[in-house]
């Protein structure tokens, strides 16, 4: 049977990052997410919900998590599930807890809450996931960092389709000099 893990919160950051390294050198940080959800109740009152979820991201994610967010920096993450199994030293009961691990980061603009327009994010995209899909947008993305592949060197990359923009005419069209302006 066919399975399919995926994840995609946005929210804030709960506190400041902390960036540390493996033995292998390899960057890491835990983050702690607060997702709000606003929802109206049996009554009709609004109702605000907030879910604490926990984060793990690697290598150069990590460390530009590091770098430009803060505690209360909006961010989009998107990852996988994981379940993390131990047992409890004191008591010696088996314990869990699930976990994201986060595959692609998306920095939010910093804003004042009032629904206006704050410049742009930057994203980020770990090296264990796969090149997202071309999107056409008519202004060009915001800053944006994108770590390759290096467990996929055989994989099949991404080419989008040539279109008629891709290769311009060699020359201008003719100019009409009877334009009245």
């Amino acid at each position: 049977m066919a399975s399919f893990n995926k994840v995609i919160l946005m929210g804030n950051l709960t506190r400041d990052v902390e960036l540390r390294y493996i033995p292998s050198g390899t960057a890491v940080t835990e983050i702690g997410l607060a997702v709000n959800d606003r929802r109206k109740d049996a009554k009709g009152q609004w109702v605000d919900e907030t879910t604490f979820v926990d984060i793990t991201l690697w290598g150069r994610t990590a460390e530009i998590c590091n770098e430009y967010l803060s505690k209360g920096s909006g961010v989009l993450i998107e990852g996988r599930l994981k379940l993390d199994q131990w047992d409890d030293k004191q008591t010696g009961q088996k314990r869990s807890k699930l976990l994201v691990t986060g595959e692609r980061m998306q920095m939010l603009p910093r804003g004042d809450n009032r629904g206006g327009g704050g410049g742009g994010g930057g994203s980020f995209q770990d090296s264990n996931s796969t090149p997202p899909a071309q999107s056409f947008q008519q202004q060009p993305p915001a800053q944006s960092f994108q770590q390759q592949p290096q467990g996929n060197q055989g994989a099949q990359q991404f080419q989008p389709e040539p279109t008629p923009f891709d290769n311009p005419p060699s020359s201008p069209p003719p100019v009409d000099d009877d334009i009245p302006f």
